[in-house]
């Protein structure tokens, strides 16, 4: 299998990206020997799709495994379901020489890093992302956490898995908005580290939205690339993994004034378009890249405006409550160029409001 790898020292570990790979993980696990036995953490769509594939893999293999699932979406990621997990494992006898595996997508993964970081004080746990936001993002870099109501992903911890599985063919059985959702990750890379590859999303955009498997594993890999080298310099958001949030910051407020009925990845893709305008006010960037930055997420059929009908003072409250709000200032990943950003705080609340009103 073709590795790419996170070097952390001693938590370091490989990303194996690879069409079918899902099929091979037992074997492959036979001579990792992350744990003694398994508990796939899935939810409860995942588990009907691959669980079966996956455990049939696993027993081939000789590995002991158990399916625990949960009910699916973004309004499961919470304490609550961790508790119910390890209320689950405990009584099916789990100890810390077993392990887990996150099967899904970006929710699950979260929401397994956690509780393998908690779960007897910390049990190894692998990831097997099935949707592209999780391939290309949130499987990678060892972020782990859940939502509370006064906001997203407060609660967790950084918490490296073992292994990493990418199967592209998995990608064919996602939903189109699941689809888009992963691509706005996709094109963040582009914009924060590589004007290269912001032109090959350009230049091979149907391509890639027809999942051509040559284009989409070039795509996959790169961005895993780059996630692993920002990742490598930086493990804890300390400084450079902070520019891996561009689009996140209005983005998630957007998510959470939604109710989080807006996925993940669409509300990055507007948050990715409101940096890019907060950019151009502020002078740091010129209006023909953020036109560029635009027009690439609308060609790729993403949003770029902020909904109309959201609450702004209730957008202004999940900004404040964010996690890169540091001394009461929130913190902005901004564009300088296509491949390049600045981080900064000086922002007037004037300038936000006006983006906020889709000025």
């Amino acid at each position: 299998m073709p590795e790419l790898h996170v070097g952390l020292g001693k938590r370091s570990y490989p990303l194996i990206i690879e069409s079918g790979c899902l099929q091979n993980v037992g074997q492959d696990l036979q001579s990792r020997r992350v744990g003694k036995r398994y508990g796939i953490i899935a939810d409860d769509r995942v588990a009907g799709l691959l669980g079966d594939m996956l455990m049939e893999s696993l027993k081939k293999a000789g590995i002991a495994a158990e399916l625990v699932t949960f009910p699916h979406g973004e309004a499961n990621k919470t304490l609550r379901t961790i508790e119910h997990l390890a209320g689950v494992l405990t009584r099916l006898g789990f100890d810390r020489k077993d392990a887990l595996i996150a099967l899904g997508g970006g929710v699950t993964g979260d929401v397994t890093g956690f509780l393998a970081s908690a779960f007897m004080r910390g049990i190894s746990f692998i990831q097997i992302p099935t949707t592209l936001l999780a391939q290309v993002d949130s499987s990678v870099g060892g972020k782990t956490g859940v939502d509370i109501p006064e906001g997203k992903n407060l609660v967790g911890a950084f918490y490296q898995p073992k292994v990493v599985y990418i199967d592209i063919s998995v990608l064919k059985s996602l939903p189109e908005e699941e689809l888009l959702g992963g691509l706005a990750e996709v094109i963040k890379y582009g914009v924060i580290r590589d004007p290269e590859f912001f032109k090959f999303l350009a230049d091979n955009r149907a391509g890639i939205l027809g999942l051509d498997e040559k284009l989409i594993t070039q795509t996959v890999f790169t961005c895993c690339r780059i996630k692993a080298e920002v990742v490598s310099e930086d493990e804890r958001e300390g400084d450079a993994r902070r520019i891996l949030n561009y689009g996140h910051t209005i983005g998630h407020a957007v998510e959470g004034a939604s109710d989080y009925s807006l996925i993940h990845g669409l509300a990055v893709s507007i948050g990715m378009a409101a940096a890019a305008r907060l950019a151009v006010l502020t002078g740091h960037l010129s209006e023909k890249d953020a036109a560029r930055i635009t027009e690439l997420l609308r060609a790729y059929g993403m949003p770029v405006d902020i909904p109309r009908n959201l609450d702004r003072q209730k957008l202004k409250k999940y900004l404040q409550a964010d996690k890169k709000v540091v001394g009461g200032k929130v913190h902005y990943v901004l564009p300088t160029a296509i491949g390049n950003t600045c981080i900064t705080a000086d922002v007037s609340e004037d300038l936000v409001d006006r983006i906020l009103a889709g000025e």
